[in-house]
C-alpha cells in the first residue's frame, strides 16, 4: 500500500479505536490516546506488513484489552 494511504488508514483506525476505549472504559481522552499509543499492538499496528490494521475497531479494541489485562499481545491468526 502507498506510504500517504496507509497513514490515512492508520489515523482513522487509531482515532476510532480511542473513541472505542473511551467508550468502553470512560477514561480521559488523553488517557485512552497514551494507553494506545504505548501499547505493544500499537507498535504492530503502525507497521503495515503485519497486516493487523485488517482488524476491525472492536476486533482490535479485544485485543488491547487483553494485552492491558495480561500484559501479552495475542494476535489472532489469519
Amino acid at each position: 500500500m502507498e506510504h500517504n494511504r496507509f497513514e490515512l488508514v492508520l489515523q482513522t483506525i487509531s482515532s476510532g479505536l480511542v473513541a472505542k476505549i473511551i467508550e468502553e472504559t470512560d477514561l480521559d481522552e488523553d488517557i485512552a490516546i497514551e494507553k494506545l499509543y504505548s501499547s505493544k499492538l500499537y507498535l504492530n499496528l503502525e507497521k503495515e506488513e503485519t497486516k493487523v490494521w485488517h482488524y476491525s475497531v472492536s476486533k482490535l479494541y479485544e485485543i488491547l484489552d487483553k494485552e492491558i489485562k495480561t500484559g501479552q499481545l495475542i494476535l489472532p491468526e489469519f
